[in-house]
């Protein structure tokens, strides 16, 4: 029998008629080998085991553009005025002290911003408030920003409160963007960051940090008016059933990096015409209590040999300080005389009695306590020089300062650097909440500039383009750090 014979010319035809059949062919397997693969990695067991071994993500669904990062200024800066309203003080000072109604209405304020953000919200037993947004592998430990809400006497509204609602501006700025967080994100609101009521500075983030000297001391705090810890929490709506503040404390690694938006608090950004200040450590202060004791007596009639004045004694010890902080050589350490007072403090009268109250800072822990020491070796021969009693003199706290994260200074590097703003490596000299962060996670801070480095006052001031800048930066620095795989499990 034989076979279909075909001439010439038709076998020319079907020479590429078979090329073209056999070219569908292949490239019906490639595509059939890669939606293969691509179905594997939509397998997140599959997807996570490669992951693990190559370090690298396998696909980012949750990737975006830079250009997406779209900050609406105008909005922050009108909650920023919102939350200002709420004050024992009239503008443009700001007075919100911790557990007064105006406090409490500031809290609400910012919840309800965290909800309108889509943040789940909860609060622990004395107050601190948390808003997260789970990511895709929400067993994942999170990265948390945030700030404090609270301020002294007749200041500004912009400390702590950029920190706040910035960062949740930074969740809404990433949401718009269609970002999707690997590791979930969270924002803080931390308790009384400052020290007026009870004097205990960074209240909420050290009872985050696993104080337990400081959760004892609480249970006998009380106030100026003598109002406890306890009472004052309990009537803001805090702790209704619980006097033991240990249930408050986080274990380390519940979060796999910190990262806290601030304004600068000092002049060097503006002055430099800096957009960006990264910090690379957090200076911590010793706080020292002095009291002398002398006879006292009336000025005109008690001669200048027969004296033992309290308030030179204190004067002396307050040039001490001075002069012992430029003793060590080094411009990171500074100290203050914040408060002295003088008894009975009558202009005829020679004191009695006198209290000082004093700041001593470093980045570092060891020069900054050679300078207790030697302030306290002055006052005792301060005391026995002008026949004055040292009635007290305490270490209030001595707090060792933190150095930021090599991995999160990177982040906001490469996330300043992304965004296109000139940036600065620079110390923090306040401290923050960010300090006690440090104990739990990986740390770092961002600083925008201010008016003139103006801070706790009413003129305090940052722009709305430095704010947008910053909540650029810390947007960009949260999806960087939140993509990352091998953070804190």
């Amino acid at each position: 029998m034989t076979g279909k014979r075909y001439s010439d010319t038709q076998q020319r035809q079907l020479i590429p008629q078979k090329m073209v059949h056999s070219l569908l062919l292949f490239l019906l397997l490639i595509l059939t080998v890669v939606s293969a693969q691509q179905h594997q990695y939509d397998d997140p067991s599959v997807t996570a085991t490669m992951e693990k071994f190559s370090g690298y993500a396998i696909h980012e669904p949750h990737s975006f553009q830079l250009t997406s990062l779209s900050v609406d200024a105008q909005a922050l800066q009108n909650q920023i005025d919102e939350l200002a309203a709420f004050s024992d003080s009239p503008a443009p000072s700001v007075t919100r002290v911790l557990f007064t109604d105006n406090d409490v209405l500031g809290r609400r304020y910012v919840k309800t911003q965290m909800e309108l953000a889509g943040l789940s919200v909860r609060e622990d037993a004395v107050g601190n408030i948390f808003g997260r947004w789970d990511g895709l592998e929400p067993e994942l430990a999170a990265v948390a920003t945030g700030s404090h809400v609270d301020a002294i006497p007749y200041s500004g509204k912009y400390d702590g409160v950029v920190g706040v609602l910035g960062a949740i501006e930074a969740i809404r700025v990433l949401k718009r963007s269609g970002f999707k967080p690997r590791r979930p994100l969270e924002v803080i609101s931390f308790t009384s960051e400052e020290p007026t009521r009870f004097g205990i500075g960074c209240l909420g983030s050290r009872l985050l940090a696993g104080s337990e000297d400081l959760a004892n001391a609480l249970k006998t705090t009380t106030d100026i008016q003598n109002v406890s810890f306890l009472d004052a929490a309990r009537s803001a709506g805090y702790g209704k059933n619980e006097d033991n503040l240990s249930s408050v404390f986080l274990k380390k690694g519940t979060y796999s990096a910190f990262i806290e938006l601030h304004i600068e608090q000092g002049p060097i950004l503006e002055d430099e015409g800096i957009s960006i200040g990264i910090v690379t450590a957090i200076a911590a202060p010793a706080s020292l209590k002095v009291e002398f004791e002398g006879n006292g007596g009336h000025a005109g009639a008690v001669l200048m040999p027969n004296r033992n004045d309290a308030g030179l004694a204190a004067s002396e010890l307050a040039l001490a300080v001075e002069r012992h902080v430029l003793e060590s050589g080094s411009i990171d350490t500074v100290g203050t005389v914040g408060i002295l007072e003088l008894h009975p403090g009558a202009i005829n009268s020679i004191p009695s009695k006198s209290h000082l109250e004093i700041d001593t800072r470093d980045i570092d822990e060891e020069r900054r306590n050679q300078v207790v020491e030697k302030i306290h070796q002055s006052a005792i021969k301060i005391s026995e020089t002008r026949g004055v009693k040292l009635s007290d003199f305490q270490v209030i706290n001595q707090d060792p300062p933190a150095l930021s994260d090599e991995a999160v200074i990177k982040a906001v590097e490469i996330a300043t650097r992304e965004l296109n703003l000139t940036s600065k490596l620079m110390i923090s000299r306040a401290y923050h909440d960010s300090l006690f962060m440090a104990r739990l996670s990986p740390m770092g801070m961002i600083f925008i500039p201010c008016y003139k480095g103006y801070s706790h006052k009413p003129e305090e001031f940052a722009s709305i383009q430095d704010m947008s800048n910053g909540v650029k930066v810390l947007a960009l620095t949260l999806a960087k750090l939140s993509s990352q795989l091998h953070l804190q499990k």
